[in-house]
């Protein structure tokens, strides 16, 4: 059931960065969008909290889910501000190598048992994930290098810290309920400091799409931690990073893109990573 919520927290992850690849060059604000997806989904935690219960909240609840929050919306940030100076195609690729600093915390400090297979099929799906986002054709002409490395630097430092907490609090035993409302919660006060920094202009379009996102979200981090909590952390982080599969597949379907030859392998290969990682 774990590897089910995996998947599903892939595809949500997938179709949200659809999202926004869709509305981007459309001078929409990152950081308005952002706001608005936490708000929605810190709103939706608020009632589904309210109708189940929330287990008794502790400081170490709190700040543990307030810092994941910040660091997910940081991330996102960064990744952005790198696809602004480099190519995107290149970016992406090298930010999703962040899944190895989860997956070897789960190995050394959580102490997982992962069998020969299982790592073989985790590699796979890594190298993967790297061939189905990677274009050969980008040129490096225009990379602002010392910006570009040191927004893509933060932003691996973000999500791969990011998920060391969220196996923390899964290894803690803390309701996520309650993790993802103070996750939403401290996420949607840092994005609206980050609004009061930047000063961009606000514009309706950015609500809509945000409680689109943030409807994802909540049903993405909800199976993420259910995933974390059931299964094996070292598995569950490789197939959420698969979420570019739905990013690929999404653009073929809806843009008419064409996929080259070594994505159409990189799915494949994807998909046999994870029958290897049930073996």
């Amino acid at each position: 059931m774990w590897i089910v919520t995996a998947v599903l927290t892939m595809f949500c992850f997938g179709i949200n960065n659809l999202i926004f690849k869709a509305i981007s060059g459309k001078m929409m604000s990152k950081v308005h969008m952002q706001f608005f997806f936490y708000l929605i989904a810190f709103l939706l935690m608020v009632g589904y909290g309210s109708i189940k219960g929330f287990a008794p909240f502790n400081l170490l609840t709190i700040v543990l889910g307030a810092v994941i929050g910040i660091l997910n919306a940081n991330g996102n940030i960064q990744m952005t501000k790198a696809c602004e100076n480099g190519p995107a195609s290149l970016t992406s690729p090298i930010i999703s190598t962040y899944t190895v600093i989860p997956i070897l915390s789960a190995a050394l400090i959580f102490h997982e048992h992962i069998s020969l297979i299982q790592w073989i099929g985790i590699i796979v799906m890594l190298g993967s994930a790297a061939v189905i986002q990677y274009s050969p054709g980008s040129t490096t002409g225009n990379i602002n290098y010392m910006p570009w490395m040191y927004r893509i630097l933060l932003s691996i430092l973000c999500f791969g810290v990011l998920g060391i907490l969220m196996k923390t609090s899964s290894h803690l035993q803390i309701d996520s309920i309650n993790t993802l409302f103070c996750m939403y919660g401290g996420g949607a006060v840092y994005l609206i400091i980050q609004s009061l920094v930047t000063k961009e202009k606000w514009r309706r379009s950015e609500v809509k799409i945000g409680a689109v996102i943030g409807c994802f979200s909540v049903v993405g981090y909800s199976s993420y931690f259910f995933s974390l909590d059931t299964g094996i952390a070292s598995i569950v982080f490789p197939i959420v990073s698969l979420s570019c599969l739905v990013v690929v597949l999404g653009s073929v379907l809806l843009y008419k893109e064409k996929m080259k030859l070594y994505q159409i392998i990189g799915v494949l290969t994807a998909i046999g990573g994870i029958v290897l990682t049930k073996i």
